[in-house]
């Protein structure tokens, strides 16, 4: 027995050092990333053989295709691969294969979820067992297929069962299979963390009443204990992973809050970094039977949101983000730093925390600039693996980066732009020297390892990554908005909202109206009588809203520049294309007309095309306003009605629809504020 225990060991060592060619058929576990941030969540790769640099025109490029929307990291396993994505058709768990990129099979789960929204697709990574695939979607839809066919073997929906409220921007919980169990945080009266039957789904033990977060359960095991911790909205807790009882709670915070970085663990320590701004903690596990958490340290450096921090050397690597959330729509402030775990005291610093636009202000750092927090070079928002002595850093404008795992100093090896044009939030994956990254439309294969080991046929195929079909992104907000708010998400506060009414309807709206008239009785002796609910006054209405939308549209951009403040002027846009096409409203008896009714039917497709245009926009700048300001259409109806309809006869009718389009304005913008001051 002692003699077949000494063979199998000497066998695995085989193959975990073996040439890639020569073990791309055989399992090797040692080289599988089964899970999100591989074998034990921690970003760590106990892969060698990686090069220490590559040309200037990256590493070689196993294979690239396309690939839906999705924030899925891949997982792998043998020679294959898998991730999650969507279209317009669906959602989708996808098998690969892992040298080629060919698809083996494809398991549809659900309708795409929120694809016209700020952030599109699965949010979760599947994960690898014993032959099996466990993934979960953005509704709390949990599932296992089979990893061989992608057959179905069982489902639950989590909402259903375990009556949870799940967040606010859709489930990530990436399903942690250990002990036999899938580990999820659920969040609701007594199902914060579930443990599943891996084999059946059936619900082992559920326990906690705390409702949960984005990040997924994180098993360790701590003085011969099996642990899964839960990194909640509002609590970090801890419970026996065989019975689920809870081991120790430890309050974070009240009210609404959010935590996607995992957590970082040492025992006896645990490392906790959260967004919004909040810097980092380290806390300890103290006690046995009844445990509970002390804080050694709280510090404002190394706030993490969406992409992890990695622990190597006694030292934590990773993004430093300096503002509230990491943003989809651009690049996000912020400085890579390495940090002391224990002390926190920073190691070295990388970048200026300014916005980075595009990949071409990027210059390979060497060794005597590593601690200066002022140099050129820019690592950018960047998640983090470590294999072989060396940082893997994926940025958020597609750069992969090389760098060794230093704490003294910091000194890149190798850069190369891999998925520009997009913003990217999914981690990468490591798999027998090969990392698999991916955006919202593209995936690519790279190879890290010596090209020379590599089968002939498969080194005649290789590509560069200037093959990869890229973009320049281009920064929307930067231009539009001006100024930026810092708290996108959040709903604008009462003086921001009087702000902007003051602006759009003093200085844009009646601003124009008067200015025309002033202009109008300096070129004629008197003021032309402008319609703004009817189109009897010739091309002069279609002049004033024209120059009532184009000052809505640019004066978002202008003023909030001029008042250093963001100043929101699109809902005048808005208004106006709705006057427009409430003014060329005809009767049944007019519509005999062909002019008419040709005018009359292309404003309501401006009305359309506007409001359309509109709300993608805010869509795409992570803006809440987009469905408030749109319903407001309702409440001025009434008004502009009365404008065009009830007014015309009357004299001085062009004084009353003055005063019934101010109305309809302001029941327009008015009603659109309230519902956001309820909403949120």
């Amino acid at each position: 027995m002692f003699r077949v225990r000494v063979v199998l060991s000497i066998l695995c060592l085989i193959l975990c050092f073996a040439p890639l060619d020569r073990r791309a058929s055989l399992f090797a576990a040692c080289d599988d990333w089964p899970a999100i941030r591989g074998t034990r969540h921690d970003g760590i790769s106990q892969e060698t053989g990686l090069v220490s640099s590559w040309p200037a025109s990256g590493p070689p490029v196993l294979w690239t295709r396309e690939l839906g929307q999705g924030y899925s990291s891949f997982i792998a396993w043998d020679d294959r691969v898998a991730t999650q994505y969507q279209t317009l058709s669906g959602q989708y768990l996808i098998c690969l294969d892992g040298d080629t990129g060919a698809t083996l099979w494809e398991y549809r789960y659900s309708w795409p979820y929120d694809p016209a929204g700020v952030y599109p697709g699965p949010r979760s990574s599947p994960t690898y067992a014993d032959g099996w695939i466990y993934f979960s979607s953005p509704t709390g839809y949990v599932g296992c297929v089979n990893a061989l066919t992608g057959q179905l073997r069982w489902s639950i929906e989590l909402g259903t069962t375990f009556n949870a409220k799940l967040p606010g921007f859709g489930y990530a919980g990436t399903p942690i299979v250990a002990n036999g169990t899938v580990l999820l945080p659920v969040g609701g009266k007594g199902a914060s963390m579930v443990a599943l039957d891996a084999a059946t789904g059936k619900t082992v033990w559920q326990a906690g009443d705390d409702l949960a977060s984005y990040t997924p359960a994180y098993p360790i095991e701590f003085q011969g204990r099996k642990i899964v911790i839960g990194y909640l909205q509002n609590a970090l807790v801890a419970h026996d992973l065989e019975t689920g009882r809870l081991l120790f709670r430890h309050s974070l915070s009240s009210g609404y809050d959010e935590h996607s970085a995992w957590p970082i663990f040492s025992a006896p320590y645990l490392w906790i970094a959260s967004p919004f701004q909040n810097g980092s903690e380290l806390l300890e596990i103290v006690g046995e039977q009844e445990m509970q958490l002390r804080t050694i340290r709280k510090s404002p450096v190394l706030s993490n949101d969406i992409f992890s921090s990695i622990l190597a050397d006694g030292a934590i690597f990773g993004f430093d983000l300096h503002e509230a959330q990491a943003k989809t729509h651009r690049t996000s402030r912020g400085i890579f730093r390495c940090i002391d775990f224990l002390s926190g005291e920073v190691c070295w610093s990388v970048g200026t925390g300014r916005l980075r636009r595009d990949t071409s202000n990027v210059s390979i750092a060497s060794a005597e600039k590593g601690n200066d927090p002022n140099q050129s070079v820019e690592i950018g928002h960047a998640t983090v693996l470590l294999a072989d002595g060396k940082l893997i850093l994926f940025n958020d404008l597609g750069e992969l980066i090389l760098a060794s795992a230093n704490r003294e100093r910091y000194e890149e090896l190798g850069r190369a732009s891999v998925l520009s044009g997009e913003i990217c939030w999914t981690q990468p994956a490591l798999s027998r020297s090969r990392l698999f990254v991916r955006n919202h439309s593209r995936a690519a294969c790279l190879f890290l390892g010596d090209p020379a080991t590599l089968k002939k046929e498969i080194q005649g195929k290789l590509l560069l990554t200037q093959d990869i079909p890229q973009e320049k992104l281009w920064d929307v907000a930067g231009f539009l908005l001006g100024v930026e708010p810092e708290y996108l998400f959040d709903a604008p506060k009462m003086n921001w909202l009087w702000n902007w009414f003051l602006v759009s309807f003093i200085g844009i709206f009646l601003g124009s109206y008067f200015v025309l008239n002033i202009l109008g009785f300096a070129r004629n002796g008197r003021s032309p009588t402008i319609h703004l609910a009817t189109m009897q006054n010739g091309w002069t209405p279609w002049i004033f809203w024209s120059i009532v939308f184009v000052l809505g549209a640019a004066g978002t951009t202008v003023i909030s520049r001029w008042q250093e403040d963001f100043v929101f002027t699109w809902p005048v846009c808005l208004f106006a294309a709705w006057q427009i096409a409430i003014a060329n409203m005809v009767s049944r008896n007019e519509l005999t007309n062909w002019k008419i009714r040709i005018r009359s039917g292309g404003s309501a497709l401006f009305l359309l095309f506007v409001s359309l245009a509109y709300f993608m926009l805010c869509r795409r700048l992570s803006l809440v306003f987009e469905w408030a300001f749109l319903g407001g259409f309702a409440s001025a109806l009434p008004f502009s009605l009365a404008g065009k309809f009830w007014f015309r006869r009357r004299s001085w009718n062009w004084i009353w629809e003055v005063i019934s389009t101010s109305i309809a304005f302001i029941a327009f913008y008015w009603s659109a504020a309230l519902f956001l001051l309820v909403r949120y």
